[in-house]
């Protein structure tokens, strides 16, 4: 128990609270983690609690991974075992699993990813003869995924307009689409199981009186169905314990409802409320702007954050020209700021409000030639190469697996096209079988009943892959699943088949591919409902890696992390905060609190970043500061008067971008000096057409002096709008 020595007062007052409901409000970088993790520790070895009796919930794997790790740390790994520890979905997936009988599901159902879910849609939506440009299957997934996250089925969808009918149209056929492939989507994880533990009382009462005591993390962005969910599993000991921070419930988009602390405060009257309000992370004149801004917000458990690490330096505050010009800024301080070695390239972050916003500040890093880290853009398991395999996989553990199907049915083309697969589709819904299961019946070629029921063109190219099919289900069995990996690639010579242009995309292709198979061995003595429930569980953050580069990424990505130094940029109304919630004071409330989850995820600097205009479609449009930043007072910011405008004196939009096209440095360093020659004369007119080594032929739109520079803007046929200083770019005139 010494762990509990090294607990401040407030946290050991959490850890070792009595029985009975409990919610922790904790701030940033308060250690909650901490606290929970303890709190696990001290029923185990303090209150007698026995491991199978806690069940611990998380959003991502790592997050389940990390509280894992302490947990056994602190105690021997046989006092942990049988701890149900995991993410929502994860264990709702064990849960389903150990109570199939109750299911329209058998025990072997497969989860269907994003893509999938979608492209499921795509075809309802095609065979209900809908206009998909009026219907598009994004959208229409969005708002069946928004009623399970609500416990509204398909049955109960309520209809106000004709777009509700059609969503309810699709959303009956969905749901009978994944069960006759058995499959769930993710919402179904916890739908599922939260009616299970409403509907059958003997289920719920056996988890009730297992789990004497439920731990929720990151409570704030629990949604309806979770809520639901932990209540039930809470029902007979009330020994609920719940740890999160409503100013940084942040993802009402994905249903995360901070409402929810609410809820808990109303259903469990005499809960204790635990506030963790000292941060272990930022200096002092952070916490003070972070207090500021989210201190305006409304219903709220008010905190008063501080640390014992000092005032640390005050903010910086800088107004841009335009957007290259704050794209610049950033690239140009970061690069002295690992220069002198105040920070390593890795603890330097850049966060925005939208992923389009990156396009300009990566720009700035390749023209800069310094690497950066990309979180929230293709990941890994959304590459087609990784996505293809899986599929593969997936199909020989699952034939009835429709999307699986569907996306690999010709991969590497074999000749079977969208007429076939609608008439193998249609031949198994004839015979009461899944597309699979007719697969590997025409293994057996001219002996099969459904042999004939195709033309000899496509008949051929359908037995050869139920023959393959066939012999990967015969063989899964005795294979481990790296086994199972290998015999399906090697089978379809999937190497020559993305590899076949010999270039270098390819080869990382193929790098990608031996990436997963690498995954799979780590699973040669765990089952493929294992590996295939994992790959489907991992969440985009789980795979940031640890390069030593500064990360780019939106500020819904940024929640749970840190870094040394922070900047964030486009602090205009209209993007922050978002346009969309001017109209809507909810949505201007998480406005507010995304922004306070920025402030707060920077340790020891933080950039706060504005342009006076802006660019689109080739268009500068002048920009109003965010209004947020009146909420912080004056004397916590370096470079800012009470107008809102900065004493820095703006820099040429252009110049500090372009002046590195040309370095072959492409370590950290400071950027070479600005170039002196003065230019006071036009090269370049308005319909020029031009030439760049690097970007090719475009077209001159403008062109201006500015600087001792001639600024050219031109109009690439291969990357569009261009602001280039002339004397740097080298352009050509044809």
């Amino acid at each position: 128990m010494d762990f509990l020595n090294k607990l401040n007062p407030q946290q050991r007052k959490a850890v070792t609270a009595a029985d009975g409901p409990i919610l922790v409000v904790a701030g940033p970088g308060s250690g909650k983690t901490r606290v929970l993790t303890q709190r696990i520790a001290y029923l185990i070895a303090s209150e007698g609690i026995r491991p199978w009796q806690i069940l611990a919930v998380t959003f991502t794997n790592k997050a389940a991974k990390e509280m894992d790790l302490r947990v056994k740390a602190m105690l021997n790994e046989q006092a942990t075992d049988g701890i149900m520890l995991g993410t929502f979905h994860s264990i709702c997936a064990r849960i389903l699993r150990r109570e199939v009988e109750h299911l329209p599901l058998e025990s072997n159902f497969v989860i269907f990813d994003s893509d999938d879910q979608e492209r499921i849609v795509k075809s309802i939506i095609k065979e209900l003869n809908l206009n998909d440009k009026l219907y598009r299957a994004q959208s229409i997934h969005a708002a069946i995924s928004r009623a399970k996250n609500e416990l509204i089925g398909p049955d109960d969808y309520l209809i106000s307009a004709y777009r509700d009918e059609v969503i309810k149209r699709v959303y009956v056929e969905y749901q009978k689409r994944l069960i006759a492939s058995n499959a769930v989507d993710f919402d179904d994880l916890l739908v599922y199981t939260a009616r299970l533990l409403e509907d059958v009382p003997s289920v719920r009462e056996k988890y009730a009186q297992r789990f004497r005591h439920v731990l929720v993390d990151e409570f704030q962005d629990t949604n309806l169905v979770q809520y639901a969910l932990v209540k039930h599993l809470a029902s007979q000991h009330k020994n609920i314990f719940c740890v999160g921070d409503p100013d940084q419930s942040i993802y009402a988009w994905r249903g995360a409802d901070y409402r929810n602390v609410q809820r808990f405060e109303q259903d469990f009257p005499d809960a204790q409320v635990v506030l963790l309000e000292e941060s272990y992370r930022s200096y002092q004149n952070i916490l003070d702007t972070a207090t500021s801004v989210i201190d305006r917000g409304t219903n709220r458990h008010k905190k008063r954050l501080f640390s014992d690490r000092g005032a640390g330096e005050k903010i910086i505050f800088h107004e841009a020209y335009n957007d290259y010009d704050e794209a610049s800024f950033v690239v140009d301080t970061i690069a002295q700021l690992v220069a002198s070695k105040q920070f390593e390239p890795g603890e330097c972050a850049i966060m925005y409000r939208t992923n389009s916003m990156s396009r300009l500040i990566e720009e700035a890093f390749l023209q800069a030639r310094l690497p950066y880290r990309l979180v929230g853009a293709q990941r890994f398991y959304g590459r087609r190469e990784v996505k293809d395999m899986i599929s593969f996989i997936r199909l020989v553990h699952n034939p009835a697996d429709e999307a699986a199907l569907g996306r690999i049915i010709n991969v590497p083309p074999r000749g079977i096209g969208e007429k076939t697969l609608t008439t193998l589709h249609l031949v198994a819904n004839q015979a009461g079988m899944t597309p699979g299961d007719v697969l590997i019946d025409l293994a057996n070629g001219a002996e099969s009943p459904f042999y004939k029921s195709f033309t000899g063109r496509a008949a051929l190219p359908l037995a050869d892959f139920g023959g393959l099919l066939a012999s990967w289900r015969a063989a899964a069995p005795a294979f481990t699943t790296v086994e199972l990996f290998d015999q399906i690639a090697k089978d379809i010579n999937y190497k020559a088949f993305i590899t076949e242009d010999e270039t270098e995309e390819s080869a990382e292709r193929w790098d990608n591919v031996q990436e997963l198979k690498r995954l799979a061995l780590e699973y040669s003595t765990r089952t493929l409902d294992e590996f295939l429930e994992n790959i489907a569980l991992i969440a985009d953050q789980d795979t940031i890696t640890d390069a030593n580069a500064p990360t780019l990424l939106t500020l819904h990505a940024a929640k749970g992390l840190e870094f040394g130094a922070v900047f964030i940029v486009g602090l205009d109304d209209g993007i922050l905060p978002h346009s969309r919630s001017f109209t809507e004071p909810a949505q201007m409330e998480e406005e507010r609190r995304l922004f306070y989850v920025g402030i707060t995820r920077a340790k020891d600097k933080l950039y706060l970043l504005r342009a006076t205009q802006r660019g689109g479609r080739g268009m500068s449009e002048t920009t109003d500061p965010s209004r947020f930043l009146n909420d912080i007072p004056a004397d916590l910011l370096a470079g800012k008067t009470r107008t809102g405008r900065s004493s820095f004196r703006p820099s040429n939009p252009v110049h500090s971008m372009s002046s590195r096209a040309s370095t072959p440095d492409t370590k950290w360093t400071l950027p070479p000096p600005p170039r002196s020659a003065p230019v006071t004369t036009s090269k370049f007119k308005s319909g020029d057409r031009i030439k760049h080594a690097s970007f090719g032929e475009g077209i001159v739109q403008e062109s201006r002096i500015q600087d001792n520079d001639e600024i050219v803007v031109i109009e690439f046929k291969s990357v569009g709008l261009k602001r280039l200083a002339a004397s740097l770019a080298k352009l050509t005139i044809l």
